[in-house]
């Protein structure tokens, strides 16, 4: 018997239950009995039953598919944050539509009208910036959005980061008290609420303290380009310490400053990252960096999508998730300093 012939009739009526019994088995987030499962399941394969997805979506004007957009993949936390995303959705029983989208606003705002055409139930936008008049368009036909590891000033908009200002200011923190005064910093995209908020965070604890940013790049989150801002930095006057917005880009650096320059890392330089990705642990790299929190960030963010979901009418969250600084050999650890 062909699979795509078979209706959930003829899988009840071999199961021995109701055709909503075999409904209520493939509905995700609905009840049945484990023996009316194990009925059900057995009995939907051997007649290659497979559930009409699409069309119990239009039944129930539900499709429990969240759509994810995202700016770029290389930079090494997202592809972790989104294999959390997609495993914590597909938990609570939904699919996950993943589409890539540059940081240009008018390309994420194709990128979700393409979205809302597949009838998703909520989207989670990682890292890409969006127009107000797209984020006012999906709150109009009903699908809730909720920005990761991005924020906008918009306070309509539910959004889940890091405390980036803090993050920043942790590390001038750590720098200050290691003794380092020619301290540098290499910025990400411009236009990230991320990169604004740790630069924020970390010149301004400069600043109290007394101490001039010594030097400033630009790295726009691209390891290439840091590559570059670490030449510009270090032609003249270097510094003796530089944080970097990311650890994508800061593993350029570290790359850089010993392979292209000759320099030794941290008896002629501190390093100090933000992000806390695998690679940052590597013997290789032994970055000390900013830890953005990703299993509490991803909870968070599948926490907010979802009740909007049930509950149109929540209110928005902007939720900031404080992350810890993990000290490693990148930096000169300060005397004293408790790890």
């Amino acid at each position: 018997m062909a699979a795509q012939k078979v209706t959930s009739m003829e899988v009840a009526r071999l199961a021995g239950v109701s055709q909503s019994a075999v409904s209520r088995v493939f509905t995700p987030g609905a009840s049945a009995s484990k023996k009316t499962i194990e009925k059900v399941r057995q009995a939907a394969k051997q007649l290659g039953y497979r559930p009409n997805v699409l069309a119990r979506a239009v039944v129930s004007g539900k499709s429990r598919i969240i759509g994810l957009v995202v700016a770029y993949l290389n930079n090494q936390f997202y592809p972790e944050a989104l294999e959390r995303l997609t495993n914590t959705l597909q938990e609570r029983g939904y699919h996950v539509m993943i589409f890539m989208a540059s940081n240009q606003a008018e390309n994420v705002d194709s990128v979700v009208e393409e979205l809302l055409d597949f009838q998703v139930d909520g989207i989670i936008a990682a890292s890409v910036a969006l127009s107000s008049t797209l984020y006012e368009r999906c709150r109009t036909v009903g699908v809730p959005m909720v920005l990761f590891n991005r924020a906008q000033d918009d306070l309509t908009m539910s959004s889940v980061t890091s405390d980036n200002v803090a993050g920043g200011r942790k590390a001038a923190e750590f720098l200050l008290a290691g003794g380092h005064e020619k301290i540098g910093y290499i910025a990400g995209w411009e236009g990230a609420s991320t990169q604004r908020d740790r630069e924020a965070g970390f010149v301004a604890a400069l600043q109290e303290a007394g101490v001039k940013l010594h030097a400033r790049g630009a790295g726009n989150f691209i390891a290439e380009q840091a590559r570059e801002a670490t030449l510009r930095m270090f032609a003249s006057d270097p510094p003796d310490a530089v944080f970097v917005a990311n650890d994508h880009m800061a593993i350029s650096v570290m790359d850089t400053l010993r392979f292209e320059l000759g320099l030794q890392i941290p008896a002629d330089v501190s390093v100090l990252g933000y992000d806390d990705v695998a690679v940052a642990s590597w013997p290789a790299y032994n970055l000390t960096t900013i830890r953005q929190p990703a299993n509490r960030m991803v909870a968070e963010t599948v926490d907010i999508l979802l009740s909007k979901i049930e509950n149109p009418a929540a209110a928005p969250r902007r939720t900031e998730i404080d992350g810890p600084l993990i000290v490693r050999g990148s930096a000169r650890i300060p005397e004293g300093w408790k790890t």
